[in-house]
């Protein structure tokens, strides 16, 4: 797996990254979701380097100007709920992108520390030969990437494929690069130390979902 770290470098995405940790600043939700999403048009702008262009004549007032386009068709899909703020980063980016989404979530029988990953619903344009971006704010154990992937597979066979998160951590890369293929793209704002008992992030950010859009009932 290609695995491109990008708050290595010293930029402006670390300034989103703080905001969108910082406890004080998490108490408003409409920041939270903007942040995400900032992180998306930061992380969708580096992706895009890598896809394929072609040469075409643009027509202005007085002439016209050559300028590569994107040569590629993308499918964005993300995973429900906490995948919408950086979906839409990312198709701020790629105008003409379709659009698939898929529910991921966390199931702790009787409030126990293990848990399983229930997939309930996907919707999806077919995958064939396209760029697919697979974006989910946190890659924790790596486990909801693995099982949405897996969900996607009957949808049809990418091009490549590009993962987009916001935060990571050692563990789940490695737990995911056993499951993707080694020409598989990872977009990763910012790499953690671990995770805690429960596999959440440390230091992390807290629950992505429940920031962007409230808390929710478990059932």
């Amino acid at each position: 797996m290609k695995i491109h770290h990008i708050a290595k470098e010293k930029s402006v995405l670390n300034m989103f990254l703080a905001e969108i940790r910082d406890t004080s600043v998490q108490k408003d939700r409409m920041r939270f979701r903007r942040n995400i999403e900032r992180i998306g048009e930061i992380l969708g702008y580096e992706l895009s380097k890598t896809l394929n262009y072609k040469m075409k004549g643009i027509k202005t007032p007085l002439g016209e100007k050559k300028t590569f386009l994107i040569n590629d068709q993308i499918v964005i899909c993300s995973v429900l709920r906490a995948g919408l703020p950086l979906h839409q980063g990312l198709l701020n980016y790629f105008d003409d992108a379709d659009s698939s989404f898929i529910s991921a979530y966390r199931h702790h029988e009787n409030n126990e520390d293990s848990f399983k990953i229930i997939v309930e619903y996907v919707a999806s344009p077919s995958l064939d030969n396209k760029i697919l971006i697979l974006a989910d704010p946190m890659l924790a154990t790596g486990r909801s990437l693995v099982s949405t992937y897996k969900a996607l597979k009957n949808i049809g066979i990418p091009k490549e494929i590009h993962l987009v998160t916001a935060i990571g951590t050692r563990e789940g890369i490695k737990n995911i690069e056993n499951h993707f293929d080694t020409d598989t793209h990872l977009w990763i704002a910012d790499i953690d130390d671990g995770l805690d008992q429960r596999g959440y992030i440390i230091p992390g950010l807290g629950d992505a979902g429940d920031l962007s859009f409230g808390d929710k009932l478990e059932v």
